[in-house]
Parts: structure tokens; C-alpha cells; sequence
């Protein structure tokens, strides 16, 4: 019995998209995967301080992406262009996406939309949220009064 991990769902998922822009562009197969749209991969991590996202987008000058917040929704639209120094009918194989994207992310409404960045480096694009400060966990101590009882010295107890 075969048992898929997380691992593999991305190969087959590509697997699967590659079917179906194949049967539904019988005339010329090879022109689907220049025009197509694909969701590059992301990592979404968080901290006491800060909500961060690395997104994978290698290939894509960073002219190439927009980054924007609206009504507490992150949005990363870009686009992978097909490079035209090379002829089509010269490609053995096309299995890199090419074409736009569009991720959309709900934020909690701790994210403060003012304090955002956002880094482009080898081809990861890094998305740092920072949290209000009322939202950031606060430690209060709690003060506990010891009464002592005074022991009489004739008394037992």
C-alpha cells in the first residue's frame, strides 16, 4: 500500500495541472505553459512580535511584485515572464511556471497594517508583519501576601 506525505501532494498536484493544460490546449501544448497562472510556494510563520511569510518566486524580478494590504488582506500578485531569446520549438521540455499569481492572505486583526516590510533576496520574498502593541502578550506578575500567624509561646498546636 502506497501513502502519499505532504511531500509528494506538490508533485502530484503539478503533475495533475500539467494534464489539464495539455488536454484543454490540444493545438499547441507548449504555449498553456508560457501563459499560465501558478501559486508559488509559501511558508507563513509567527511570533510573540511578528507574523512573517517567505514566498518562493525565483526567476521573477522584484519590478515583477506587487505587495499590498487592504481591508486586513495581504496581497502578493507577480509574474514570471517567459524569456523570448530562445525559440518555443526548441524546448524539449517546459516544466518551470511562467505567467502571473496571485496570493491573498486574511491577517489577524493584530497585525498592524502600518508596520510592514518586505525583502527580496535569491529569490525568496520575505513579508514581515509586525503585531500592535496591544496585541504582543504581556506578563503580569502576581503578588501574593503571606500572613503569618504569630504563635503564642505557651501554645500547642
Amino acid at each position: 500500500m502506497t501513502f502519499l506525505t505532504r511531500r509528494d501532494f506538490p508533485t502530484w498536484q503539478d503533475r495533475m495541472n500539467r494534464i489539464f493544460r495539455e488536454s484543454f490546449s490540444p493545438e499547441r501544448p507548449d504555449e498553456a505553459l508560457t501563459t499560465s497562472n501558478f501559486a508559488p510556494p509559501v511558508d507563513v510563520y509567527e511570533d510573540e512580535h511578528h507574523i512573517s511569510l517567505k514566498i518562493e518566486v525565483p526567476g521573477i524580478d522584484e519590478r515583477d511584485i506587487n505587495v499590498s494590504i487592504e481591508n486586513n488582506t495581504l496581497t502578493v500578485r507577480g509574474e514570471r515572464r517567459f524569456e523570448k531569446d530562445e525559440k518555443e520549438e526548441n524546448f524539449h521540455r517546459v516544466e518551470r511556471m511562467y505567467g502571473s499569481f496571485t496570493r491573498s492572505f486574511t491577517l489577524p486583526n493584530t497585525v498592524d497594517p502600518e508596520q510592514v516590510s518586505a525583502h527580496y533576496e535569491k529569490g525568496v520574498l520575505k513579508i514581515g508583519l509586525a503585531k500592535k502593541a496591544e496585541a504582543k502578550p504581556k506578563l503580569i506578575k502576581v503578588n501574593v501576601e503571606k500572613t503569618l500567624e504569630a504563635k503564642s509561646p505557651g501554645k500547642v498546636a
